[in-house]
């Protein structure tokens, strides 16, 4: 095992030791993302797993060329102001030989496009679930995008040292609203002011109310909970109780039946006190799996492939407002990847020289001189990658997954400087490009169209408009409640049906003919009138 400043409560054991020692070099990776409702702590439990594992020296700056610099998983200016997360973040951090690769998800149901293409590019997640609120609305989205792509899920109930509700109310609420098997993994002792400290029951050691782990090491469970103190304190006593009953009816961890998906073990801690983040850190390590097969066309990639091969789940452009740059996050599906080689993009034909490819922890950046599969790399591009776009060393492959959705917002963009149409055409393309928003041009007019998911959605595009682009714009109502791609098996039809409907379609960035509805009588009605045309809520990304 390598030498790590990481507390010993921290370091790996079992399998995640052994394929740091011995195993193929795609096996030493971890890519995970962190998914949660709104408030729920999911930034101060990515901050504080990036503190216990070593990669930073206090939540919210990173250790690098023996400086000390700020760096947030929110870097976004918009983020920093209203608190919360609207872009993901993607962490390379290692520690005792695995390398993790953390993909901090948006935590606003507004940006749920983001998150799905984050969760195509993970191997597993870490659901966070506030005590006290249970499962919310977007925690259940997130998780029904994980069972979709059968991504196993570590569940982490925050915020226990706050009141909160019965450890075994949450347990029944996680295994019958999802559908999961779960098994306590950290399990508490007293919440809120009672809060005496946790159980972790995968190592037999005891976690203090401060989250330092215990002196002694038992060697089960059993005798785990036998050695704990203080059992005539009423609440100690209480939580044992419960803990005896979940015990008793629940069942035990299986490693198989986690990473198939169909079992969580379920880790009860505080995120702001530091509890239960080493032990979640290391079930990440020792649990989750490494790079699995990715879903591409004509066949799954399998990740011990030699060929080189990934795909772009997310562009970000202007990071850094001095370099004007333009980021496409590719994650690596199989291969040996190294600086300087060609690859190809399936989509365009064209082959790329990637020579300055980098990884990423937030805003920060290093070369990236050698990747594996399960890594995500930076690739500077101007325009030539888009979210969706395969890389491949030899094959014609595309991987599959990657949708686009009908927005459920359509707006007018008001430009109030006329002069400044130019840069309009460019910042709207480049938002389209990163999939931050869609953007339409009606066949007839020439105002240029957005559709979001949520009204938030337009504040980040009017103020990244604005701070990135210098175009300061306002929005309107366009008269349209949705949009829906036309598509038909007979060109001849659906050369018909846009001669026959022009004023009510438009275009979307791949010139895709998009029909215009103003309301859902409209919707229906038209695809009543003209049963060979398909109207599309969502559709795989070009």
């Amino acid at each position: 095992m390598t030498e790590t400043t990481t507390p010993p409560a921290a370091g790996l054991t079992g399998e995640g030791a052994r394929t740091a020692r011995n195993g193929a070099p795609h096996r030493m990776r971890r890519s995970f993302a962190i998914i949660s409702h709104p408030d729920a702590g999911k930034t101060t439990l990515t901050e504080k797993l990036l503190f216990a594992s070593g990669a930073i020296r206090l939540a919210g700056h990173v250790r690098a060329r023996g400086e000390r610099r700020r760096t947030r998983s929110d870097w976004m200016e918009i983020e920093r102001k209203r608190g919360i997360s609207v872009t993901s973040s993607v962490m390379t951090f290692e520690q005792d030989g695995l390398t993790f690769n953390l993909l901090d998800t948006p935590g606003h149901s507004d940006f749920s496009e983001d998150t799905y293409r984050t969760l195509t590019a993970v191997d597993s997640a870490i659901m966070v679930i506030d005590a006290a609120r249970g499962i919310e609305s977007q925690t259940l989205k997130l998780f029904e995008v994980c069972r979709l792509r059968d991504i196993p899920i570590i569940t982490f109930v925050n915020k226990i040292d706050r009141e909160g509700r019965d450890p075994l109310e949450i347990l029944d609420e996680i295994a019958s609203t999802l559908a999961l098997d779960v098994t306590p993994a950290v399990w508490p002792l007293g919440m809120g002011v009672d809060h005496r400290g946790c159980l972790d029951l995968m190592t037999g050691r005891m976690v203090g109310a401060d989250g330092e782990p215990g002196p002694v090491d038992w060697p089960d469970a059993e005798r785990l909970v036998a050695a704990v103190p203080n059992r005539d304190d009423p609440i100690v006593a209480a939580s044992l109780e419960e803990l005896e009953i979940a015990h008793s009816s629940l069942p035990a961890f299986d490693l198989e039946a986690f990473r198939g998906g169909h079992l969580t073990p379920v880790f009860f801690g505080s995120a702001l006190k530091e509890v239960g983040v080493r032990e979640l850190l290391r079930a990440v390590a020792e649990w989750a799996p490494s790079p699995r097969p990715q879903p591409a066309a004509p066949e799954p990639i399998a990740p011990d492939g030699e060929e080189v091969s990934g795909f772009v789940f997310k562009v970000q452009a202007n990071m850094d407002k001095n370099h004007r740059d333009r980021i496409a996050f590719v994650r690596l599906c199989s291969g040996t990847f190294r600086r300087g080689m060609k690859l190809r993009n399936v989509r365009s034909g064209r082959d790329i020289t990637v020579s300055s490819p980098m990884f990423f922890f937030a805003q920060e950046r290093e070369t990236a001189d050698e990747a594996v599969a399960g890594d995500v790399v930076g690739i500077p591009n101007h325009g030539t990658l888009s979210v969706g776009d395969t890389l491949s060393e030899g094959r014609s492959i595309s991987v599959t997954g990657i949708p686009d959705f009908a927005p459920e917002i359509i707006q007018r963009v008001r430009l109030s400087d006329a002069m400044k149409a130019k840069q309009l055409s460019k910042a709207l393309n480049d938002l389209a490009e990163e999939g931050v928003t869609q953007v339409f041009r009606p066949m007839t007019g020439s105002d240029w169209l957005i559709g979001v998911v949520g009204s938030l959605q337009l504040d980040v595009v009017a103020s990244r408009l604005e701070g990135e682009y210098g175009v300061p714009v306002g929005f309107e109502s366009a008269g349209h409640e949705t949009a829906r791609w036309v598509v038909a098996d007979d060109p001849a039809e659906l050369k018909r049906f846009i001669a026959a409907n022009r004023s009510s379609l438009a275009t979307d960035r791949a010139q895709a003919p998009v029909f215009l509805a103003r309301n859902a009588w409209a919707l229906s009605r038209i695809q009543q009138d003209w049963p060979d045309i398909g109207f599309l809520a969502t559709r795989e990304r070009v």
